[in-house]
């Protein structure tokens, strides 16, 4: 670059020195920082690199860069200049490698910011070393808040790093990550003074031990009145991760059930805390001034939803409502109501916990281990069966309508249930039933059981061999099992979710062994309403 008549300073750790043109060597210093990119739940490593040339004004970036990161000079240049910094007048140059990896979304501003400084001599080039950056620039040099900083923490860990400078708003959630110093930086400026030493760095740390005992705020099931069939499904489902799908008629209380069944899972642990924050803040959906979640999700999509909305993908992969729901309740209202495309998506998720998204450019894997819980009415008008005789549908409209839910999905479903509508004296009735603090020491009780055989998780989700070990079927019971195999034409996958189940209301009976009573209840489970049966 040229030679400059300017003056302008260079920020050191000591002192602030006034330097009159530019240095000759200038020409042959590249400064280096390390960030990150967030390419679904995965991260990798981008060095950003800022090179100086003499030459007529020009900024460019190189690397593969989407519009986002184009724009960085923009914000970069008056970033820069309302900080009270030089903004170089020769050739600048700002790669981000590797150079076959899309480069996506603002996190670069800031690493692209600080490599210019230390390239311009502002900034000691070895201010930037161990240090990996992320963050958006407002044009005044302000930092914002970006998604995914929990998940490129845990990747600056990995790889040794000793600081990680991110926007203010986002120190907590890297806080999350021990073994690694968080710079949260209200500026560019602040941010700078920080790394030198001219300003303290805030401590910060969120105390990972200091989960809720009690589950959050979730309405109790006390509120529930009649409906003994359902919540004794209910407190199964919660105590061996069972998968659950109740059908009746309209206003008989289904979401109302649904809406209960968080409030009876056990409480999260740190491991599974940190990964649903991992995931609601790589889909940028953190509450920032609480970033660690401690309760399990709950979500229920609408039924106009996408295949992609739902498991995931998109231009820029992202995380669906099954991957959202990861560790807690995924609830589908009106389950035939859906597309058939989209709840056949459904299938790889249920099966092995997580959800493959490949495209050209790229793929992700996300985690998906849910208990789902659906919902529906018989028929379109919902009164199939009713005993008022009040369903309005065509003949063959009612079997038409549930076959939107295919085979291959309810089979993957561990319970059925109906939920029939409430009588005169149940509606009118003042009493409630029993509370979900009961149910809730039920089902802890059952879930210590199943950890004390050792078990890699709720019954719900043991692989067919160790189920079969687990549940200790002994003469009579194997002899009712394949009756109802014969009678009902249960698959291999449902027999097998049938000795799940039975373990679990074992279980809840303190029972060691499942008995022929614990597994003719969880036939009856699988038979369910008329039309998902098998």
């Amino acid at each position: 670059m040229g030679i400059s008549t300017q003056s302008r300073h260079v920020v050191g750790a000591d002192v602030c020195r006034t330097v009159t043109g530019w240095r000759s060597t200038i020409d042959d210093v590249i400064a280096m920082i390390e960030s990150a990119a967030l390419v679904g739940l995965d991260t990798y490593a981008i060095d950003v690199e800022v090179d100086l040339r003499r030459g007529g004004p020009s900024f460019a970036i190189v690397g593969l860069p989407d519009t986002a990161v184009q724009e960085a000079r923009e914000r970069v240049r008056s970033g820069l200049s309302n900080q009270g910094y030089e903004v170089p007048h020769g050739r600048i140059v700002a790669n981000l490698a590797p150079a076959d990896l899309k480069k996506i979304g603002p996190q670069f501003d800031v690493p692209i910011a600080l490599s210019l400084l230390a390239a311009s001599a502002q900034l000691r080039l070895s201010a930037l070393k161990g240090v990996v950056a992320v963050g958006e620039l407002a044009l005044d040099g302000s930092l914002r808040p970006i998604p995914g900083v929990l998940a490129i923490a845990q990747h600056a860990a990995e790889r040794g790093r000793s600081r990680i400078v991110v926007p203010l708003a986002n120190a907590l959630e890297a806080s999350l990550v021990a073994g690694i110093e968080v710079i949260g930086a209200r500026t560019l400026r602040h941010a700078v003074e920080q790394m030198l030493g001219t300003t303290a760095i805030e401590p910060r740390s969120v105390d990972l031990d200091a989960l809720p005992t009690a589950p959050q705020s979730v309405p109790d099931l006390i509120d529930v009145r009649g409906q003994s069939s359902g919540r004794r499904a209910l407190e199964i489902s919660a105590a061996g991760f069972h998968s659950l799908l109740m059908m009746g008629p309209p206003g008989g209380g289904k979401t109302m059930l649904a809406r209960r069944l968080p409030g009876l899972l056990p409480p999260l642990s740190v491991h599974e805390a940190i990964a649903i924050t991992r995931i609601r803040s790589a889909a940028g959906m953190l509450d920032l001034s609480r970033p660690l979640v401690t309760a399990r999700p709950f979500r229920a999509p609408h039924h106009s939803i996408s295949a992609a909305g739902l498991v995931g993908g998109g231009r820029s992969p992202r995380p669906g409502e099954i991957s959202l729901a990861h560790l807690g309740v995924l609830f589908l209202d009106e389950v035939c109501a859906f597309a058939p495309s989209v709840l056949d998506s459904l299938r790889q998720p249920l099966e092995e916990g997580c959800v493959d998204v490949s495209r050209a450019a790229w793929s992700s894997r996300f985690p998906a281990r849910v208990l789902l819980v659906c919902a529906g009415n018989p028929c379109p008008c919902g009164f199939d069966g009713d005993p008022s005789g009040r369903c309005t549908c065509a003949p063959g409209r009612p079997e038409q309508y549930r076959a939107r839910l295919s085979g291959p999905v309810a089979d993957r479903l561990d319970m059925r249930i109906e939920v029939p509508r409430l009588t005169r004296d149940e509606v009118l009735s003042e009493e409630g039933g029993e509370a979900s603090e009961s149910v809730r020491a039920r089902v802890a009780g059952a879930r210590l059981r199943q950890g004390g055989r050792g078990q890699d998780g709720p019954n719900g989700l043991l692989d067919p061999a160790t189920a079969r070990r687990v549940a200790k079927l002994d003469g009579p019971c194997v002899g009712l099992l394949g009756r109802a195999i014969d009678r009902l034409g249960l698959s291999a996958r449902a027999s097998d979710r049938v000795i799940r189940v039975a373990r679990t209301i074992a279980d809840l009976g303190e029972s060691d062994r499942v008995e022929t009573e614990h597994l003719a209840e969880a036939i009856g489970y699988r038979v369910g309403q008329s039309g998902f049966r098998g």
